[in-house]
Order: C-alpha cells, then structure tokens, then sequence
C-alpha cells in the first residue's frame, strides 16, 4: 500500500494536479509543486509545446480512470467510430464503465477499489456476477454489491461519511448497497479532469 501510495504521489507531480480526488495529494503538490528529479528551487513547470501539452491531458485522463495505455487507446478508438464528438463520446464510454459506476455510486473510496471488487467478482449486475470491469453498462441497469456481512458493514459507513454527491443519472440505495443507471450520462453530466479535445488531438497525428 505504501509503494502505491508513493507511485501515485510521484504521478501526481508529474502531472501537477491531483486526479485521485484524496486531499493528502493536494497536500503533496503543496508541499513538492515541482515534478519528480527536479531540482528544489527550480521552476516547477517550463513551457511546453503543443505535443507536450496534449500528453499531458491524456495522461491526466488516463491516470483519473486508472486505465493502461492500450485499454486507453481503444476506448478513443471506440469513441471515434460513434456519431457525434469524439471527446464527448470517450468521456461517456469511460463513465460507463462498470468500475466507474461502482466508484461513482459511491461504494468504493477510488476507482482501483472498485476495479478490484469488479474484478473479484463482489458485483453483481441485473442479477449476475461480472468480473469485467470494463464492462459499458446501459439505462435500467442495476448493480449490487455482494461480500461478507463484515465488508458491507465497512462500505455502509464509507457511504454514509462519504462527501461524493451521486451523479443524477445513477441512484443508490445505501442500506442495499445497490445502484441503480437510471439514464445514460450526458457529457454536461460529467466533471472535467482534463481538456478531451487535447487527447483527441493527441490521437488524430
């Protein structure tokens, strides 16, 4: 845990801005503004060109959804090929995904939490076990979560002093701990952890 906890500090400050949403990196990017091997002193952050500005939103993007390069990568790909803005389109199919809606609905702290419930197979979706986190889920769908007594008590509680507002396109039932997509999300619906364009940008050389 205290490995991962370093390797994201280390990714936050190279981006310079806390995707993981948990106030200690906002403490760290406080504390150590400059990026990893920097001198201290140093100016945090150069100019950079327009190539280097869109890695930079691509990686936030990515970083924030917990995805490799390659599942990344497709999702674009996927986007590309639907009607419509291709940005826009990538940010709803990354919500979509079930390890979001999870983390979303608030049943997990972060998203790799809720990857590894998925992926575990503690999630349950109209009735059946999925284990794929990427799985896009649709309108109507509803999503519980199944563990031990002991576990559901200890997400029970991190809902009830959770500050994350549940977006108005999922509903939750807390004491359940089920969710339910009550409509598919617009991208107005969704907040902004990055500048899309740029990624699309970013993808289209």
């Amino acid at each position: 845990m205290a490995r991962n906890t370093k390797a994201r500090g280390k990714i936050v400050r190279r981006l310079g801005v806390n995707i993981y949403g948990n106030g200690k990196y906002d403490r760290l990017l406080k504390k150590k503004p400059q990026g990893p091997g920097q001198e201290r002193g140093a100016r945090s952050r150069g100019k950079v060109g327009d190539y280097g500005r869109q890695l930079l939103e691509k990686q936030k993007l990515r970083f924030s959804y917990g995805l490799s390069e390659k599942q990344f990568f497709n999702t674009f790909v996927k986007a590309k090929r639907l009607s419509g803005l291709t940005g826009d389109n990538m940010m709803i199919l990354l919500e979509r995904r079930l390890d979001n809606v999870v983390y979303r609905l608030g049943m997990a702290v972060t998203r790799a939490q809720a990857r590894q419930f998925v992926s575990h197979g503690h999630v349950r979706i109209n009735g059946n076990r999925s284990n794929i986190p990427s799985m896009m889920v649709s309108e109507g769908d509803s999503i519980e979560i199944l563990s031990k007594e002991g576990s559901r008590k200890m997400i029970r509680e991190g809902l009830a002093h959770s500050n994350q507002v549940v977006p108005v396109w999922l509903s939750v039932d807390s004491d359940a701990l089920k969710g339910k997509v009550e409509r598919l999300p617009y991208r107005t619906d969704i907040p902004t952890v990055a500048n899309e364009q740029m990624v699309v940008e970013f993808y289209s050389k």
